[in-house]
């Protein structure tokens, strides 16, 4: 081997810097580590949220303080952190989010809100187009505007023929001309909102946080690994940031209103149908809490003050800007009264504007004196009226807010302080004055956030937003998002996954168990097969472990847990070249060829090289397809798939190369076998084609009953593929899922599929349950009647220690994960899906036949592909119901697939390549005596790859946890059945495929 000095320099180079790189991981875990024990031994009651609190003010404390002193170099935990290898979402807990700019809003406001009506029935019937199609809204949109538009162009002045926009759209423009005028728009919507998000993010505080956008979808990627509030996180993506401040009528001007509206209300509900139809609507939040022991709902008058509390003025001293107060969960109830036409219609003119908004936070009151035990403690909110318009605009709008940053008052409570521009300060004064003696109200997000009464006119452009029980960080939250803008448009979570840290930790320490053992197996394997070439194999292992950590870390890749198990199967697949090398010298060594000279062969092009290089690049494209069309953790998969196998080919090749030679010069007699593996797999000669009509009828039987189940049962879609909420649930005891699924149908109205999900104490609840409905008020009515229906399995444990996101102590009740996805995206993840598993069947046809110059090679790869991914998919289809893990179609297990496929054509193209290297050799051969020997030869090889690879994975199904074990399983199931048909299935069909190919020539 030449240039051996360049080589080994390089190998020590890059090693070094692989520690030097993962040196800042180690000292930035024990920084952390030391900001657990300061928790720990300063939290009261082992408090989750204060717990996370002492450790962010202990990492804070020392974030800019000198940890490494090289000399040269100076090192503090800020910069350290910044040079540590990321761990993922499913690793360190926290929430991955996909957030959908509403395209239909940006599009509104283009047109000022237009009224025009086949502009809004084009909106309507595109928004239900949306759920089940993957074309985007503006085209969706265009479509239906061609429709119902007839004469009437979008660039009337009823639409988008509008002032503001009268240099970009001329009067009478056709509709192709706007609607390219309208992508650049909401493009530019699209990357303010995402400017916007970045710069909140920023400002929140993880470690390694990643903003991208999907394309022109606009979606936009946010993942925030180690954040463990979860409720504060999805407050500040998705908050529009609108800040208006409002007039506010008092308590004693509606008062009247609200006794009048309530004697109106008990008329609707005396009847009978119409209180059916509000006992229905109010089921959804909770029936049995709302009614309290009412059985007969339609017994029982109802009136508006069953669900509001008015704050009735009976003095000038009980004035208020505080109209009413509701319980938290009948506030839908409450706004689906007051909005009534009946109710509207009994306002006063002076009142005919009013606008009820609540406040931003809830409080719970203080249990009476005199009240026994049955005393039921409820969540409330309050209520206040804002003086509103024909046209609901503000008086002033949060356009004119220059800064805002979070202070503390004369009493040293945190409030929010802004400073507004020269406009904004004439109007907060001019506002201020008209209003002394009376109140205005700061709104937020159509939440109001503070409604004070005006003392005197406020001059300076200065003002604040303050709260009796505002804390530090909500104002904080507050100022960031004021400074950062306004979103373009609403952006509502269309995607998320929410993994609490217990979870996190507990796949870490699976991680590494199943990392260690798998490790551990190979190791001994290869020396037990190869005796002192297989350590030298097992050292260059070692290195190839270490440059793909080393290149993760420079990167500042994030390390996911099926990134994990990319590097775990990369090791398994990486020994194959090592095996595929010395199988070949092996051959030169029995054929009485020198050690040198066998050496010499087996690292050559002409050996084992263009076989190695070969079933490299078909996996490598296998993993680029995945990236491409993956997201999230298939990412980190295919990212270290592809990084384990550019490290591994150098160092198989090379590293290995420089340590047998080294051996070699030294003396050592190398057998490339030990006493218990010598003489397996020689004088193989086995006629494989003859048997391969047997394989057809076996495989093809076993592919008609998988199709068969696949027609009949079908498959288990995950909640990726069909849209739907998905909780890993944890109980104090072992759980019983049919009666938890029977419970819960109560609560959802049908039945959610609730299966067992590792742990007897463990249950994965998969619901539908309002999944069509938008708004993230939504997610949490959800997640609170998934609480109210468990509170039967669950005792004392309070909503707070149920929601996901905090540590959990090891036996509480809790959401340890939550996955949400929309059907309007689930669609768009099942379409990429299918393009990925195509895409990378095409390539690689094309790949195979360009290297092997004949289509009936393509055909047998290709060929035997389809008949390994069937197989797994039947298996999936008739096991999946009684399997004690779940076994959800999703983008994990395209992801498998794919490995799968690239695993396959990996032995495919070794085979192959023998097969083109005997067909060279042995010109006077029966091409089918060809074939036969070629198999023969590679079988040690093939054997002893998938051997290998099977134990590396049987490690990770076993130990890798739960939420892994569904993946793992297909790719076990696709490693048994690829290397079938690498030998029964693509070799045999290439052979048939030639003889046709030979007699159509």
């Amino acid at each position: 081997m030449q240039n051996k000095g360049l080589i080994k320099l390089f190998a020590i180079l890059f090693g070094l810097v692989s520690l030097y790189q993962l040196s800042f991981t180690f000292l930035a875990n024990k920084v952390e580590d030391n900001a657990k024990v300061y928790a720990e031994k300063n939290v009261k009651d082992n408090d989750a949220r204060q717990k996370a609190t002492l450790e962010r003010k202990y990492l804070d404390s020392v974030a800019n303080k000198k940890i490494i002193d090289l000399g040269v170099a100076q090192y503090t935990y800020n910069d350290v952190r910044d040079k540590e290898m990321n761990l993922g979402l499913d690793l360190k807990g926290g929430i991955n989010a996909i957030l959908q700019v509403s395209v239909k809003e940006v599009l509104k406001s283009l047109s000022n809100d237009s009224k025009n009506e086949a502009f809004n029935k084009a909106l309507e019937t595109a928004d239900e187009r949306q759920k089940n199609s993957n074309a985007t809204y503006l085209d969706l949109f265009f479509e239906e505007f061609e429709k119902v538009a007839g004469d009437t162009k979008l660039s009337d002045p009823s639409i988008f023929g509008t002032k503001a926009l009268s240099d970009k759209i001329s009067f009478n423009e056709d509709n192709f001309t706007v609607r390219e005028t309208l992508q650049e728009e909401i493009n530019s919507s699209i990357g303010t909102a995402f400017e916007v998000l970045r710069s909140r993010i920023d400002k929140f505080g993880v470690t390694s946080p990643n903003i991208q956008r999907i394309g022109n979808s606009g979606r936009i990627q946010i993942e925030l690994p180690g954040a463990k509030d979860i409720e504060r996180v999805t407050k500040l993506i998705t908050s529009k940031a609108e800040l208006q401040f409002w007039e506010v009528y008092t308590n004693a001007e509606v008062q009247n209103f609200f006794f009048t509206a309530n004697t109106k209300v008990a008329e609707l509900l005396k009847d009978n149908t119409t209180t059916e139809q509000v006992k229905d609507s109010t089921e959804k939040d909770d029936i049995d809490d709302l009614l309290g022991d009412v059985v007969d709902s339609t017994k029982v008058q109802k009136n508006l003050f069953t669900y509001l509390m008015p704050n009735f003025a009976q003095s000038q001293q009980q004035m208020s800007s505080l109209v009413a107060q509701a319980s938290v969960r009948d506030t839908a109830m409450v706004n689906e009264l007051l909005g009534k036409k009946e109710i509207r219609d009994l306002l006063p003119n002076e009142l005919r504007y009013v606008k009820f908004l609540w406040d931003y936070k809830t409080f719970t009151p203080v249990k009476p004196a005199n009240a026994g035990d049955d005393y039921e403690s409820r969540e409330l909110i309050g209520l206040y009226a804002v003086k509103s318009n024909r046209n609901d605009k503000p008086t002033i709008e949060g356009d004119v807010i220059l800064d805002a940053a979070q202070v503390f008052d004369q009493l040293n409570k945190p409030e929010v302080s802004m400073t507004m521009n020269s406009s904004g300060s004439k109007q907060w004064a001019k506002m201020t004055a008209d209003n002394v003696g009376r109140f205005v109200a700061v709104v937020l997000d159509d939440y109001v956030y503070t409604a004070p009464s005006v003392n005197q006119a406020i001059t300076g452009g200065r003002t604040s937003i303050s709260g009796g029980s505002m804390t530090i960080e909500e104002a904080e939250d507050i100022a960031t998002v004021l400074k950062a803008g306004k979103l373009p448009a609403a952006a509502r979570i269309v995607e998320a996954e929410v993994v609490g840290p217990s979870l996190g930790q507990e796949a870490i320490d699976a991680s590494f168990l199943s990392f260690g053992l798998a490790i551990a197996l190979v190791l001994l394997w290869m020396i037990l097969y190869y005796g002192k070439a297989g350590l030298f194999a097992d050292v260059a292992l070692l290195v190839n472990i270490l440059f793909i950590f080393g290149i993760l870390a420079s990167f500042n890749a994030v390390l996911t847990l099926p990134g994990i198990a990319g590097i775990i199967l990369t090791i398994g697949m990486s020994v194959d070249a090592n095996v595929i090398i010395f199988e070949r010298i092996k051959e030169g060594l029995f054929k009485k060829k020198g050690l040198k000279q066998s050496v010499e062969e087996g690292f050559s092009v002409k050996g084992a090289l263009s076989a190695i290089i070969d079933a490299n690049i078909t996996t490598l494209l296998t993993g680029i397809i995945l990236y491409v069309f993956g997201t999230g953790p298939i990412k980190g998969f295919a990212l270290t798939l592809m990084i384990g196998i550019a490290t591994s080919l150098f160092t198989a090749v090379f590293i290995t190369r420089l340590l047998i030679d080294g051996s070699i010069n030294r003396g050592t007699n190398l057998t490339f076998n030990t006493s218990i593996s010598k003489g397996w797999f020689q004088n193989i000669n086995l006629t494989f084609l003859r048997k391969r009509k047997i394989a057809y009828i076996i495989s093809g039987a076993i592919i008609l009953g998988g199709i068969a189940s696949l027609v009949t049962i079908g498959l288990k879609q995950g909640v990726d593929f069909k849209g739907g909420r998905s909780y890993t649930v944890r109980f104090d005891k072992d759980m019983n899922a049919t009666d938890v699924a029977s419970t819960l149908k109560d609560a959802f109205g049908t039945a959610p599929e609730v299966k067992t999900y590792g742990t007897s104490n463990q249950l994965k609840i998969t619901t539908v349950y309002k999944i069509d409905e938008e708004g993230q008020e939504v997610d949490e009515q959800v997640q609170n009647t998934l609480y109210n229906g468990l509170k039967p399995y669950i005792g004392t444990t309070s909503y707070e220690d149920f929601k996901p996101g905090f540590e959990k102590a090891e036996n509480a009740n809790g959401i340890m994960s939550y996955r949400k996805v929309d059907p309007t995206i689930a669609d768009d993840i099942k379409t990429s899906a299918l393009y990925a598993v195509f895409g990378s069947l095409l390539i690689v046809f094309l790949y195979i036949l360009l290297r092997f110059r004949k289509i009936s090679f393509s055909i047998g790869a290709v060929v035997a592909v389809f008949h390994d991914v069937l197989i797994v998919l039947g298996v999936f289809s008739i096991t999946y119901s009684f399997m004690p893990f779940d076994m959800e179609i999703g983008q994990s297990f395209i992801a498998a697939i794919l490995t799968v496929v690239g695993y396959s054509l990996n032995d495919t193209v070794v085979i192959f390549d023998r097969i083109r290297e005997f067909a060279g050799i042995h010109t006077k051969w029966k091409y089918s005596e060809v074939v036969d020997k070629a198999l023969s030869s590679t079988l040690g090889r093939t054997i002893n790859t998938s051997l290998t690879t099977l134990l590396v994975m049987l490690a990770i199904f076993l130990f890798g946890g739960d939420s892994i074990k569904g993946f793992m399983f297909a790719l076990i199931v696709g490693v048994i059945v690829g290397t079938y048909s690498s030998l029964f299935v693509a070799t045999p069909i290439m052979f048939d495929a030639s003889k046709k190919e030979e007699k159509n020539n």
